[in-house]
């Protein structure tokens, strides 16, 4: 099996740790969200609902900790879909042009950045969830050790297949154009739909029936779905609304993800390989 991708993959990690601006800016957006949107939300949404009572037996959580399944999929996606401008910068400074002559399999370039953003994703995630617990967030309630463990590791699958398949989209774009400005306007334009069209701040269950049926087929809301049942259970109750998830459900959303990322990955393939550079 030829291993080049690490080649790729250990230069983007590296770039990642030497951008001090980047790191520390990747690295303290996730705490600030949940430091200060989240609090501020809360205080509010927590007051509207608690007219709202929750149903005997429920476990109640609040806004708080809600969104925090949310905070993780947003930052998920934005990491996701500016993955692929690292290779719009090579292409500008000619050192693409370099990588698609030399023996190394054009799949391997795509891979070595898309594992890239994975790890990036996975350390985001995971200073998300501390950040949150430190503040008060309900995540793993009354969970023994190793459902924790095992909690953790379902977050890091969803968190990872729904990555792949944006990084694979962000370097199929990326590959199509010219300038860093161009692959910032598309993300400007597919990340608020994206965001505000999914459950990651409050309930879908009112939103009117045209919005319901494309939350549906967003994969956000896979994301979002996946890590609350994982950091909360498939049964509980929030902002006003009661809230089951079956096992079947969570595998449901995660072959969704999955036939996404496998898309993903075809389009990827077949614009890395009729790619030219001059």
């Amino acid at each position: 099996m030829a291993w080049e991708f690490l080649t790729v993959y250990w230069r983007e990690m590296i770039r990642f740790v030497r951008f001090r601006t980047q790191l520390l800016a990747s690295l303290l957006q996730p705490a600030l969200w949940m430091a200060f949107f989240g609090v501020a939300m809360s205080s509010n949404l927590d007051r509207f609902a608690s007219a709202i009572p929750a149903p005997s037996g429920v476990f109640s959580v609040d806004y708080l900790t809600f969104m925090g399944a949310g905070v993780i999929a947003m930052t998920t996606l934005f990491t996701s879909l500016f993955g692929g401008i690292s290779l719009l910068f090579d292409k500008n400074w000619g050192l693409m042009r370099e990588m698609l002559a030399s023996p190394m399999p054009r799949t391997h370039i795509m891979l070595g950045v898309s594992l890239s953003g994975m790890t990036k994703s996975f350390i985001q995630v995971t200073i998300i969830m501390a950040f949150g617990l430190l503040m008060g967030v309900q995540f793993f309630p009354g969970f023994p050790a190793v459902r924790i463990v095992l909690s953790i590791l379902g977050i890091f699958a969803f968190v990872g297949v729904f990555s792949l398949g944006f990084l694979l989209f962000s370097s199929t774009i990326s590959m199509r154009l010219e300038s860093p400005e161009g692959l910032q306007g598309i993300i400007t334009l597919l990340t608020l739909p994206l965001f505000f069209v999914s459950n990651a701040l409050y309930p879908i269950q009112a939103f009117p029936p045209i919005l319901q049926a494309l939350s549906i087929y967003n994969p956000l809301t896979h994301l979002v779905s996946g890590v609350r049942y994982f950091a909360l259970g498939g049964d509980f109750f929030a902002v006003g609304a009661h809230y089951t998830t079956t096992t079947a459900d969570v595998l449901a959303s995660f072959a969704y993800l999955v036939a996404f990322a496998a898309v993903m990955y075809f389009l990827a393939r077949q614009t890395f390989q009729k790619a030219v550079v001059t």
